[in-house]
C-alpha cells in the first residue's frame, strides 16, 4: 500500500495549480511549471490541497502513484522555493569563476571547462572553489550537478575532483606497501 501516495499535498499561498488532460501545471513566484502524469491515475486540486488517487491496488497502479504525487509535490516546492545544489572543488589550482552566464572551470586539464547552464538553471560562485546550482525543476537541478561533477569525479587516492558539498570520498591507500622497484626476480 502506498503511504506516500496517500498524503495530500498543501499549497503554499500565492502558488496555482490546475489539471487537464494528463497535465499538471503550477505556477508560482518563481516561475511555472507542467508536470505529465498517466491518465489512469486522477489528480484533484481542492481548494488548498492537491490529492492524488489510483483507480486499482494493481503493483503498477501503486507504483505510479507514489511517483506520481511526489513528482507533483517536487513541481509544487519548486516554484515556491525553489531547489540549489551546492558543490565544492578540492585540488591544487582548481578553481571556478563565472563568464556571463555560463561557469568556467579550472580543474586540472590542459585547458579551462566552459559549461553553460540549461534553461530555468543559474549558476553562483561564492568563493572560488565552491558553486551552487539553482532553479526550478528539481530533476534539472540534480542532473546539471551530476553533470559538472562528471566532468572531473573525485579522485579515489587524493580526492581531488568536482564534488557535492559535505560529500565524503572513501580513500583508498595506494602502493605504501610497495618495495620501491626491487621485487623479487
Amino acid at each position: 500500500m502506498s503511504r506516500i501516495g496517500k498524503q495530500p499535498i498543501t499549497v503554499p499561498s500565492g502558488v496555482q495549480a490546475s489539471v487537464n488532460n494528463g497535465e499538471f501545471k503550477v505556477k508560482g513566484p518563481k516561475g511555472e511549471l507542467t508536470v505529465p502524469f498517466n491518465s489512469e491515475l486522477t489528480v484533484a486540486v481542492d481548494g488548498g490541497t492537491i490529492t492524488v488517487t489510483r483507480p486499482s491496488d494493481q503493483p503498477r497502479h501503486r507504483a505510479l502513484h507514489g511517483l506520481t504525487r511526489t513528482l507533483v509535490a517536487n513541481a509544487v516546492k519548486g516554484v515556491s522555493e525553489g531547489y540549489t545544489i551546492n558543490m565544492e572543488l578540492k585540488g591544487v589550482g582548481y578553481r571556478a569563476k563565472l563568464a556571463g552566464k555560463n561557469i568556467e572551470l579550472t580543474i586540472g586539464y590542459s585547458h579551462p571547462v566552459i559549461m553553460e547552464p540549461p534553461a530555468g538553471i543559474t549558476f553562483a560562485v561564492p568563493e572560488p572553489t565552491k558553486l551552487s546550482i539553482t532553479g526550478i525543476d528539481k530533476q534539472l537541478v540534480g542532473q546539471t550537478a551530476a553533470n559538472l561533477r562528471k566532468v572531473r569525479k573525485p579522485d579515489v587516492y587524493h580526492g581531488k575532483g568536482v564534488r557535492y558539498a559535505g560529500e565524503q570520498i572513501a580513500l583508498k591507500a595506494g602502493k605504501a606497501g610497495a618495495t620501491g622497484g626491487k621485487g623479487k626476480k
